[in-house]
């Protein structure tokens, strides 16, 4: 715990064999430690970071005060007993969580591994590694440090692995020894091994590793594909040797993980400030007591010093006064109690549990539950304004499947059957014995057209047999296992495979399949190797009848350029096929092929081989000769890949954008795999009015591409905000034109990410403003080492502003550690509340760094959930953990404060102002109406409900207050006599008259503030008032005064102050004079300026008061105008954004061709066909470009609503308010009311009769459920209601499609 760390290193020289040199270096083990404490640091560090906590502070500084006698007015157990029990249940909460870091350490540390020692093989724990071990991998094992390869089982000394705890890439990926290595296989060679490695010192890059291999007198560069980093899992290869050259936390993988860290909320942060506030403010009152006190004590204190005088040791009435100071602060400091601290974690454990029990974010396929593994964030849920996520395995399941084709101008994929729901899935297997029997398809033509033997059909799936770097196993007859570098290949060379042509085997220069049942060998002349420049791959094949044929498939965008002009008819029914499959969401391929003569063969193979030995320029001289090849081809058709999404993920991110939260998406992936996702899951659009790519590898580049997308972002925004000004000029037409925004799009104001109108000064604003009022639908896309320059001291704020003005964000090829740094980016300059969510262990820095750490259970173990403060089993169910538990926790947990220090004030004052008489001694809407509005969402990311304002207008409310139950009860009783003429004017009678008023009124005010009442609240708010009566009588009973008689002497007094009926006077007057002002000014504000979340519960109690059966529609006079044609989503606009999207390394081609990768028996690789799963939804919210006026149509949907829990299911067919004549006149009801409410809660019920029971003319100007009268006299529109609703002015026309009513689904109010 207490080693001496040695110095930075400037370089690593690790010698094989030999513990003892390679100690010197005092290099890490490989133990690992993520934990925070240990036995001998919990206790000094957990206390540390308590009292980091001023209230925690505040009360041990009240503590001390208490123990001494002279100023102490009230017993110190009162203090240490509560202040004990935080510390303790806090110090247990934290230790548990320790343990279990401690435990998973644990698992990790005591794995096994093979370790060459003295010339065999030996089982020794990885916390036993040492740097310079050489130890043996076998197959599926992970890797225990980063070792440089030294030998394999596989020809050539390659090995295969998986790296998805690293980048959360699932394609496996290539290492290969040092030649000079690789044939030290048997353990008595390499326990000979002497060799010494000079490398670079430890660093977090995964992508880059530099050092030089020494031995025998000769050394040998070593790059990145010698290393297998710890992480990884070893795959397909039987057994591997590697020497250590990182261990433990010097390894890339620990050097990419953040510290764990102290959260703490911003609710927490507040209370911190107030607390001192507060702190101040009793000072302040204790001066004002103690200052008094001298006062008394000196005008008439001393008239009383011969029956009264001073205890010990105060001789003089300014001592008496200093005293008086500090007993007041201990009087006076229940202004903050610990019992709000208390009260605090036991609503956070609630709130916890809440989230544990939640059946709706169960998980039934994996069998699991949502788990708060903190509870400390709940209310931070609330506040979230950036999600970061990752993308493989937290957006997408990583499955690829074969969905849609199109050939020689014919589309397959495409199943409409009238008759059955769920198309029927086709059987291969009486057609194809060696079909994959997981592989999906649903369109019979296609298999009935290869059946036929259609020329064109046939082409197409030997195109896909053919030209892919697939590897295959047959491990028995017909049992086919496919290694594929990444799920896009295998999807494709399986889908070819169940059409009948089956790719069997390879060799250096033959590739065998089996085609319609006979077995065909094409020679392999060449592979024209896949880069993302080229974004295309093809092979050159002869088959056994000698014809020379080459096959390329790759990004449309590239490879319809190359075809030859003949096809140019098939070409535009194809790109239409294209942009069909591109606005689903679907990754897509272009295939052709070009016939060669033997003499074009030979010409080309000359110039490839010479290309291939040049010495310099090699790769663009092999690019220029792979084009010359490549042209003049003719088109067969294309293919269209489902990169399958979890469950509900586009519904997810369209309904928390909606909320108002930004979402970025940092991958491991290449550019084209993100950026397709990011179509897919509706983060791209094509309505987006640009969408910005930065790719520069150069500091300079960087910000040169970042000025340039500011700078056309403030053009376009000003042109979309109501034409050019003058200030532009010519310069922002430019750009407005060169970005290409689409034809249509008018400065109407309306942007679709709902930002307001931007009205643009006569003369162009700074940039810094310009970014912060941005008008338009921008996304940006930056790379790895793009962003690695961005986030640099002197660009970063640059970033940000051009980032946080896009709506999406994706980064690609970015390292673990740069996904936290962009988190911590974000929270530095915007000051927002973050969430990160991930699934594998390169996700867990990120989580880490955020304000809350979301894990997902997913396929890549559980790191991430490990390191994480909230998990789940899927993405979808992040809506609810935000929308409705974060917001309902955020709720609960400002009124419960805001209540608490009016409780407090009202209370405490009431001793301020009694120092001056004394001589100065001492719910909220349901959890589906919160889904269904997610602009609900937003005070807690404004932090509305509490803050400085709110917290002063607690505080002077309970001033207020405990002015009220202390001058009413001191005015009134001062004159008042009992029945029998005694006066009432004592000590006790106003001391229990003045409590139980202010226990009535403070018990008053919470029932106010309670939304919805349960048996709890009933039991817990009128048990408190009864529970204070017993207390009070059993304080004043004989039965206490003959135990203690010296501590309680007033007997009866409660029993006869409460006999007279001047008291409950006196209680019923105080109590009115508080509680009436505060029903007045809430009257006040929800009649004329209510909030959303008042606008949709009276929705809901008018929709539960006026409840009808289905019948008649309403829509006749709503009809026409607004509607959207029903099927898809619209095309894609002749844009091209399909690309080249499989997760390919450079070099496969060359590596086949050489043969160095083949061999004669290999393990199995799991099939990456998948499972046809239903596909999401197909229709959202769309936006108007173009103002419809409010009479004419505008029905604003609140959000996408087909999800389990909600109401009927969007659809964007039919008319803006009627839609279907079927629709039951509950749902159209229920619409009515949201529309054309006005926002006024008594305008609801005005609304709801007149737009059930009327049906306007179709031609009528003006609408009932446009425009309502309230009954004050006030008129709101229904754009009025769309932006007070939805937060902006223009919505898409859709309305509610069939179904049953969404009464039928409502669970009950629970806040």
């Amino acid at each position: 715990m207490f080693r001496h760390r040695p110095p930075p290193e400037e370089e690593r020289k690790v010698k094989a064999n030999d513990r003892e040199h390679n100690e010197k270096f005092q290099y890490a083990s490989n133990c690992i430690m993520t934990s925070k404490y240990n036995i001998l640091t919990f206790l000094p560090v957990n206390l540390f970071e308590q009292f980091q906590e001023v209230a925690n502070t505040y009360f041990l500084f009240l503590l001390i005060l208490q123990l001494i006698p002279q100023i102490s007015s009230l017993s110190w157990f009162t203090t240490i007993v509560p202040l004990a029990l935080v510390l303790s249940i806090t110090a247990v909460k934290d230790a548990t969580d320790d343990y279990f870091r401690h435990k998973s350490d644990n698992q990790v540390n005591n794995r096994q591994s093979q370790v060459l020692i003295r010339g065999s093989l030996q089982n020794e724990k990885w916390m036993n590694v040492r740097v310079g071990d050489i130890i043996k991998l076998e197959n599926n094992q992970f890797v225990a440090a980063d070792l440089l390869l030294l030998s394999s089982t596989e020809p050539h000394g390659l090995c295969y692995i998986e790296t998805a705890e690293l980048d959360g890439e699932t394609n496996m990926k290539v290492r290969q020894s040092v030649s000079v290595t690789a044939e030290l296989g048997d353990p008595n060679n390499l326990a000979s091994f002497d060799g010494e490695v000079v490398c670079e010192p430890p660093n977090n890059k995964l992508d880059r590793f530099c050092g030089t291999l020494y031995w025998l007198d000769r050394k040998y560069p070593l790059t990145n594909q010698n290393m297998l980093l710890r992480g990884c899992v070893l795959r397909n290869t039987e057994a591997c040797y590697g020497l250590v050259i990182f261990a433990g936390p010097d390894t890339k993988l620990m050097q990419n993980s953040g510290r764990t860290k102290f959260k703490r909320t911003s609710i927490d942060r507040l209370m911190n400030t107030l607390v001192l506030w507060i702190f101040g403010f009793l000072v302040c009152m204790g001066v004002i007591l103690a200052v008094g006190n001298a006062v008394w004590e000196r005008e008439v204190g001393s008239l009383f010093q011969s029956y009264l005088p001073w205890d010990p040791p105060v001789d003089n009435f300014m001592f008496s006064a200093f005293l008086s100071f500090w007993s007041y602060i201990i009087i006076l400091n229940t202004v903050v109690p610990i019992s709000l601290y208390v009260s605090v974690e036991v609503i956070r454990l609630g709130h916890s549990y809440f989230i544990n029990w939640d059946r709706q974010m169960f998980c039934s396929q994996c069998n699991t539950a949502a788990e708060a593994r903190t509870t400390t964030l709940n209310e931070e849920l609330g506040q979230v304004e950036y999600i970061f996520s990752d993308k493989t395995g937290t957006l997408t399941q990583n499955i690829m499947s074969f969905n849609k084709c199109s050939i020689n101008g014919q589309t397959y994929g495409e199943v409409m059957d009238p008759v059955e729901k769920q198309p029927k899935r086709l059987d291969f297997t009486p057609f194809n014995p060696l079909a994959d029997s997981d592989f999906c398809f649903y369109d019979e033509k296609l298999l009935e057209s290869v059946k036929m033997g259609d020329s064109r059909t046939h082409e197409f799936f030997r195109l896909l047999s053919l030209c892919h770097t697939v590897m295959s196993e047959e491990k028995s007859e017909g049992e086919l296992v496919y290694k594929a570098q990444s799920p896009d290949e295998g999807a494709l060379v399986t889908a070819a495979r169940n059409f009948g042509f089956v790719f069997r085997s390879r060799t250096p220069g033959t590739i065998t399949t089996t085609e319609m049942g006979r077995t065909i060998t094409y020679s392999l002349l060449a592979i024209l190797d896949f880069n993302n420049i080229r974004k295309r791959m093809s092979v050159i094949v002869r088959n056994p009848e000698g014809r020379i044929r080459l096959y390329c498939k790759g990004a449309d965008t590239v490879l319809l350029e190359r075809l030859h002009p003949c096809n140019q008819e098939l070409m535009s029914i194809t790109s239409d096929h294209l942009n069909e499959y591109g606005a689903d969401g679907l990754r897509t391929l272009a295939l052709a092929y070009r016939e060669l003569s033997e003499d074009e063969w030979e010409t080309w193979s000359e110039s490839h081989r010479w290309a291939d030995k040049a010495t310099d320029c090699r790769e663009d001289r092999l690019a220029a000769a792979y084009d010359k090849i490549e042209q003049d081809m003719m088109l067969l058709g294309a293919t269209a890949i489902e990169d399958k999404l979890q469950e509900g993920v586009p519904e997810t991110i369209a309904l928390l954008s909606l909320a108002n939260i930004k979402i970025w998406v940092l991958t491991g992936d290449k550019q084209e795999t993100a950026v397709n996702i990011g179509y897919s899951c509706k983060m791209l659009t094509d309505e987006m009015t640009e969408v910005f790519i930065i790719s520069g590898h150069t500091v300079q580049s960087v910000r040169q591409e970042l000025r340039r997308a500011r700078e056309n972002m403030i053009a376009l925004s000003r042109a979309k905000g109501g034409g050019k000004d003058e200030g532009i000029g010519g310069w922002a037409e430019a750009c407005f034109v060169g970005n290409g925004l689409k034809d249509g799009q008018e400065g109407d104001g309306t942007t679709a990410g709902g930002s307001k109108q931007l009205h643009c000064s006569s003369f162009p604003s700074s940039p810094s403003n310009d970014m912060d009022n941005i008008s338009g639908e921008f996304a940006l896309i930056i790379s790895g080492h793009s962003l690695a320059h961005a986030l640099e001291a002197d660009m970063e704020a640059e970033f940000v502003s051009v980032a946080c003005a896009c709506k999406a964000v994706i980064c690609c090829r970015v390292t673990p550690l740069q996904k936290a740094q962009v988190v911590e980016l974000i929270k530095k300059h915007k000051k927002a509340v973050t969430l990160a969510i991930g699934d594998g262990a390169n996700d867990v820095s990120m989580i880490k760094s955020a304000h809350i750490g979301v894990g997902i259970s997913g396929q890549e173990g559980i790191q991430a959930v490990l390191a994480s403060d909230y998990s789940f089993a899927q993405f979808r169910f992040l809506q609810r953990l935000l929308l409705v538990h974060g917001r309902w926790s955020y709720l609960r947990m400002c009124r419960f404060l805001c209540y608490f220090f009016y409780k407090n004030f009202a209370f405490t004052m009431v001793h301020f102002w009694f120092g001056f008489f004394c001589g100065f001694s001492a719910q909220d809407v349901p959890d589906h109406r919160s889904l269904e509005y997610p602009k609900l969402y937003e005070p807690g990311q404004l932090n509305l409900l509490f803050n400085k304002k709110e917290f002063f207008i607690c505080i002077a409310q309970g001033i207020y207050t405990s002015v009220v139950l202390f001058f009413v009860p001191y005015a009134v009783l001062y004159f008042a006599t009992q029945s029998n003429g005694v006066p009432l004017a004592n000590y006790q009678t106003f001391a229990v008259t003045t409590a139980t008023a202010l226990v009535i009124v403070v018990s008053v005010q919470i029932a106010l503030d309670t939304g919805f009442w349960t048996i709890f609240n009933h039991m817990f708010v009128w048990g408190s008032v009864s529970s204070y009566f017993t207390i009070m009588f059993a304080l004043h009973s004989q039965t206490l005064f003959r135990i203690f008689p010296n501590q309680f002497r007033f007997v009866g007094s409660a029993h006869n102050t409460l006999l007279q009926p001047v008291v409950w006077l006196t209680i019923a007057l105080a109590t009115a004079i508080c509680v009436v002002p505060v029903l007045a000014f809430r009257f006040l504000k929800l009649d004329l300026k209510p909030q959303l979340s008042d606008t949709v519960r009276y929705t809901q109690l008018v929709r539960q008061k006026r409840r009808k059966p289905a019948g008649r529609s309403i829509g006749a006079a709503w009809s026409g105008t607004g509607s959207v044609s029903e099927g898809r989503l619209g095309a894609r606009g002749g844009s091209r954004r399909s690309g080249y999207a499989f997760s390919h390394q450079e070099g496969f081609g060359e590596l086949i061709t050489s043969g160095k990768n083949m061999r004669l028996s290999s393990l199995a690789l799991a099939n990456f066909a998948s499972k046809h799963s239903s596909s999401w939804i197909e229709t959202l919210c769309k936006k108007k470009n173009t103002h419809t006026p409010p009479s004419t149509s505008g029905e604003c949907s609140p959000a996408p609503s087909n999800m389990s829990g909600m109401g009927p299911a969007l659809s964007n067919s039919s008319s803006v308010l009627g839609g279907s004549q079927e629709t039951p006149i509950e749902e159209e009801t229920d619409t009515a009311v949201v529309l054309s409410s006005s926002s006024h809660p008594a305008a609801l019920e005005q609304a709801e009769p007149r737009a059930s029971a009327q049906v306007a003319p179709p031609d009528s100007s003006t609408s009932a459920a446009a425009s309502t009268e309230s009954p004050g006299g006030w008129t709101l529109s229904l754009e009025t209601v769309q932006e007070a609703l939805f937060g902006r002015r223009g919505c898409a026309s859709a309305s509610y499609s069939q179904g049953p009513p969404s009464d039928a689904r409502e669970t009950p109010h629970t806040d």
